[in-house]
């Protein structure tokens, strides 16, 4: 009997390791959150996904996810991770980050829109939903005239609808400024010809220095853009351009076992909700108040850390409305590091801790 309970606990200590994508061992908690499916794997390297909404039909929604390659693509998958090759789009030149924006007025037509940064041609690749074809004219320059190392190497994306219907694009990229200007904010509008064209109507954005600024979510409702300035924190802006750029927040700092990476925002009744915040490198997400403390609106404080199976995580975005019987109370997609998204059902992720939709 001894012999057999020392067989058990080296067969649990196996289980709990696992090699990650630099080589070194990882602690693996088993009581991880497991995701109701995982997608079906893209070619080369996934990054980040964003999740569209089908407004006729929630059950039909799609995720759209980015293949970081210089022959990389962005993959269409259902509800259940397959992936719908008649949508999914290749030979994009190392598609970084992906968002979805609402509505925009296209050829006097309120189309949806997937916009994607395109790191190695310097430019926003956006396709019309659910249809997915190209109306970008070939793709929209950023950050023209820069000349620092990595200025020009566009990486993050996020969308802001103004309450007028205006939509902006987010943008960040490799490296830039440390005093302000990181990120360049641009109005997205109908060329005259039926494509999408853009105008840069802002800089802002401090950082740090120590890494990189990727990741961005913007709350429609609040108004408010997150980002993650790497191994360093969450920063808290206005996304109207006519409020400023003061920086309202900085939070998370000592959080991270490394990276703060994806960032995305769920959404509860009355505008309240929470910031998640993936911990690359440590199969974890971190949760804060998305309303802040009471009376300190932008004091943000921890509220929750929920372990999950996704590895190395960089990208993720989550919704709070019922997709479907299988996600009655919204849906977070995770990258993980083996070329797959993984694809959480809310509740999972939530327990007994965190308020769900209803």
């Amino acid at each position: 009997m001894k012999n057999k309970n020392l067989i058990n606990i080296a067969a649990v200590a196996v289980l709990s390791l696992i090699i990650s994508c630099n080589g070194s061992a990882q602690q693996i908690d088993l009581n991880a959150i497991k995701p109701l499916y995982v997608s079906e794997p893209v070619d080369f390297d996934t990054d980040d996904p964003a999740i569209w909404i089908n407004p006729a039909d929630p059950a039909k929604s799609l995720v759209i996810g980015t293949d970081k390659d210089a022959n990389g693509g962005l993959y269409v998958f259902d509800l259940k991770g397959k992936i719908i090759k008649s949508k999914t789009v290749k030979g994009l030149k190392r598609p970084d980050n992906v968002d979805i924006a609402y509505g925009l007025n296209l050829a006097g037509k309120k189309t949806d829109i997937a916009v994607t940064t395109e790191r190695l041609t310097h430019k926003l690749r956006i396709y019309s939903l659910p249809e997915m074809k190209p109306v970008d004219n070939g793709g929209i320059p950023v950050f023209v005239d820069e000349t620092g190392a990595g200025f020009r190497d566009v990486m993050g994306i996020s969308m802001y609808t103004d309450p007028s219907g205006k939509i902006y694009a987010i943008v960040g990229r490799k490296s830039g400024p440390k005093a302000g200007g990181y990120l360049w904010q641009y109005l997205l509008k109908d060329d005259g010809k039926g494509n999408i064209k853009a105008d840069l109507v802002r800089k802002f954005g401090s950082y740090s220095g120590k890494k990189e600024i990727e990741a961005i979510a913007v709350d429609n409702e609040l108004g408010f853009v997150y980002y993650c300035d790497e191994q360093f924190g969450v920063r808290k802006y206005y996304a109207d351009p006519l409020k400023g750029n003061k920086e309202l927040a900085l939070f998370g700092q000592g959080d991270f076992a490394v990276d703060n990476e994806g960032v995305a925002i769920y959404k509860t009744a009355g505008n309240k909700g929470y910031i998640l915040v993936s911990d690359q490198g440590a199969r974890q997400l971190k949760v804060y108040s998305r309303i802040g403390k009471a009376g300190a609106p932008n004091q943000h404080p921890l509220v929750t850390t929920i372990k999950y199976a996704a590895n190395q995580t960089d990208g993720i975005d989550v919704v709070s409305v019922p997709l479907n019987a299988d996600f009655k109370h919204g849906l977070l997609v995770a990258m993980s590091d083996d070329k797959t998204f993984h694809f959480y059902r809310w509740e999972d992720l939530a327990g007994k801790k965190l308020d769900v939709n209803r």
